[in-house]
């Protein structure tokens, strides 16, 4: 039985396909995506924040005023450890102040540890769900972000070694198939194409490319607008671009905070945020590799983030690795961040020639 609600989540990255297949699937409710991050939504978001918040902040709340301009009454808050938890509470009374009118479900009030509170919010989106579906949909959906999050891996570390162009178009088809997939026979036959597509277009690639990990702050180091789109511009310049962090690897398959901790504890002895952990272990993994640089990715004002960049220095220093510091908010130039890349690509190719 459908509702009449009309849900929207803010825009992360490329997973609202995953979020809008359980609303839609598995909550039988109605998913209003919201538009295409842009300029307009840093700035209107950026517009009603406060000063110094991260930006994060600033570009959820600018996308959830432009999904409630789209058509959006519902709108779901995801939570977190850090101050995301407290983004929530803070941005309703933003919307509401606004005097924008709206139902808001903030999931840090249903984060109690016990699964059946995880259903309430469910069923104020659809008292009569039926959990069974919904349960199939949750799980169709967590497949599509573990292909997703493979599918994207892959695409990094070959599209700078395609002169065609066909690398990036068989990824674009991939994300439709994902965002119009109404079925897991749906999910599993994009992500055959995709996968076959990759392993037929010959890509010219050196034996010995020029590898660069990134770290760093979970929803600017994933979502291709908060960065200026880093990863493409380093592929482009013919870089393999590999990039632990993600939902499948920091959630769905994570062996643990204290595991990853085992092979750090030389650099830190106690967790500083809640991707701290996993991005120093990420990065000392990339180096002991031989990786060519690393690349770390946070927004302004994110204070986990700014507590490992000494950390980050060490290993470089240790493992005789180049470190480039990045960092994104709404004034962030596209040409300053492509001169600072540009020269963080000229240094780790003449250091490779040398070394």
């Amino acid at each position: 039985m459908e509702t009449n609600r009309n849900v929207t989540l803010t825009r992360y990255a490329e997973y609202n396909c995953a979020f809008k297949y359980i609303v839609e699937e598995g909550i039988e409710a109605r998913y209003i995506m919201p538009p295409a991050l842009t300029k307009r939504t840093e700035e209107i978001g950026a517009k009603y924040s406060p000063d110094f918040v991260c930006t994060p902040f600033k570009t959820t709340l600018g996308s959830e005023i432009e999904a409630l301009e789209a058509g959006a009454d519902t709108i779901i808050m995801t939570y977190g450890v850090c101050r995301l938890g407290y983004y929530g509470e803070l941005q309703e009374q933003i919307l509401r102040d606004l005097g924008y009118d709206f139902d808001f479900i903030n999931l840090e009030e249903y984060n109690t540890g016990r699964l059946r509170d995880l259903l309430k919010p469910v069923r104020r989106l659809n008292p009569k769900v039926n959990v069974a579906k919904l349960t199939r949909a949750a799980l169709d959906a967590i497949k599509m972000v573990e292909y997703l999050d493979e599918v994207t891996g892959e695409y990094y570390k070959g599209c700078g070694f395609d002169a065609t162009g066909e690398y990036k178009k068989a990824y674009k088809r991939f994300l439709t198939a994902m965002y119009t997939a109404t079925s897991r026979e749906d999910i599993t036959a994009g992500y055959r194409r995709v996968k076959e597509d990759f392993q037929r277009i010959s890509l010219d690639k050196p034996l010995r490319p020029l590898r660069v990990g990134i770290v760093g702050e979970f929803y600017t180091g994933m979502d291709a607008f908060s960065n200026l789109e880093t990863e493409q511009k380093l592929a482009d310049m013919g870089v393999e671009v590999h990039r632990w962090m993600n939902i499948t690897n920091q959630f769905l398959h994570n062996k643990g905070i204290k595991n990853l901790a085992v092979k750090i504890r030389d650099l830190c002895t106690y967790q500083m945020g809640p991707t701290s952990t996993a991005n120093i272990w990420a990065a000392k993994e990339y180096a002991e590799r031989g990786f060519d640089g690393l690349i770390h990715i946070k927004s302004a004002n994110c204070t986990p983030e700014i507590d490992i960049m000494p950390v980050l220095q060490n290993i470089g220093a240790d493992y005789k690795i180049p470190v480039l510091f990045l960092t994104f908010d709404s004034q962030t130039s596209d040409v300053g961040l492509m001169t600072r890349l540009e020269a963080f690509y000229d240094m780790i190719q003449m250091r490779k020639k040398v070394v």
